[in-house]
């Protein structure tokens, strides 16, 4: 079995609520972090945090743009970035600035949402050819001339379990329409924005399908996109998100379910106030659990039991005291949670820049040592 099928089978098996031989980790970093990590490793620039570290998972997006333009920049300095995306915003980077400030949106009234129209999901320029787009590139960091989505899957495929993605509905239409614009919407026409949503799922559906397909056989399930709530709760009722987002996940999650993969959902924020409509929608497991939502992953296991599996939640405030034993505790506590499986280790959302690579470092190692099944937590084991 090669390195990419062990930890494939880690992977699953965490996700199935089964041990395998260890915990499976998985991770999402920010820039900085790695720029820290190259310079303090002294690993060079060609530093692949995944590779160095030996993680068991990795996510590859594909071109999820409404429309396939590529990125078009409108004004490129040290101090300052404006690109225009085929989602038809407008975003600028600045390197004061942590994440993209969303500057403008072509897409603003009820008439231009109804006009909207998508490109093919099916295009066959979105996995086999390298055209950058905004979920790839706008990030924390603009990130040009990225391999093609199928090129980084062929890359990471013989030594990771892969994951591809999809945005559910919510991530998009604010993407199309911007944030506040959209939640005033909601609230002042639901139903008229329920079509629309449904127009999304539409083309998600496409997107995930065609993505499975292009990858033939490389994928082992896909991440799904979508903040719905911040750290007090849903951004909008329940209710709404059952009648107008659930119906579009249980799509997605069919079409992900029917080519025989997982479903793994990441959402910022608590949005544990639909959490058991995410189980009945098909998602497998929850990401990233941030702890400083008020979430717990011993407590949530003690709830779902193996009705669910979870991926995060180490908190990312305590990785950033670079305090070992701080450090071991939060660890060996949370390792409580892969119990019988289920649970897949990662930060409760993404390693920032205040975390020493050595303090990661240490924490690997620390999951390799007390990770092992049957797991021995020692002082920290907990009862479930």
């Amino acid at each position: 079995m090669g390195q990419g099928d062990l930890k494939r089978e880690r992977v699953l098996a965490a996700l199935e609520n089964r041990e395998a031989d260890r915990v499976p980790v998985g991770e999402f970093f920010w820039t900085n972090f790695i720029r820290r990590a190259r310079a303090e490793l002294d690993v060079g620039d060609s530093f692949d945090p995944y590779r160095y570290w030996d993680l068991d998972m990795i996510v590859i997006n594909p071109n999820m743009d409404p429309h396939i333009t590529g990125i078009e920049v409108l004004e490129d300095s040290a101090e300052r970035k404006v690109v225009k995306t085929g989602f038809g915003a407008i975003i600028e980077r600045r390197s004061t600035y942590p994440m993209p400030n969303y500057m403008d949106f072509e897409t603003r009234t009820y008439e231009q949402m109804e006009a909207f129209e998508f490109d093919d999901p099916k295009d066959a320029r979105r996995y086999f050819e390298a055209i950058d787009d905004q979920i790839n590139s706008v990030g924390d960091e603009l990130n040009l001339n990225l391999p093609s989505f199928i090129d980084r899957v062929n890359s990471y495929a013989d030594d990771f379990c892969v994951f591809g993605s999809i945005c559910d509905p919510h991530e998009m239409i604010w993407r199309i329409m911007g944030t506040e614009n959209v939640l005033i919407k909601l609230a002042e026409e639901p139903s008229r924005m329920a079509k629309f949503i449904e127009r999304l799922g539409d083309f998600l559906v496409g997107v995930a399908r065609a993505q499975i397909a292009a990858a033939k056989g490389k994928l082992a399930g896909l991440y799904i996109w979508g903040d719905v709530a911040y750290d007090k709760g849903m951004l909008f009722s329940p209710e709404f998100w059952r009648d107008a987002y659930k119906p579009q996940l249980k799509r997605i999650c069919d079409a992900v379910r029917e080519a025989g993969l997982k479903t793994i959902y990441h959402g910022c924020g608590n949005a544990s106030a639909v959490f058991e409509d995410m189980i009945e929608a098909g998602v497998d497991a929850y990401n990233p659990l941030e702890a400083k939502a008020g979430l717990d992953v011993v407590d949530l296991k003690r709830r779902f039991g193996n009705r669910w599996a979870f991926n995060g939640n180490i908190d990312v405030r305590i990785l950033a005291t670079n305090d070992c034993e701080m450090v071991r505790r939060e660890v060996l506590t949370k390792l409580n949670a892969a119990k019988g499986g289920g649970f897949i280790l990662q930060s409760d959302h993404s390693v920032p820049d205040n975390v020493n690579p050595s303090t990661y470092d240490y924490m690997i190692k620390l999951v390799r040592e007390r990770g092992n099944y049957p797991l021995d937590l020692g002082e920290y084991d907990r009862e479930f």
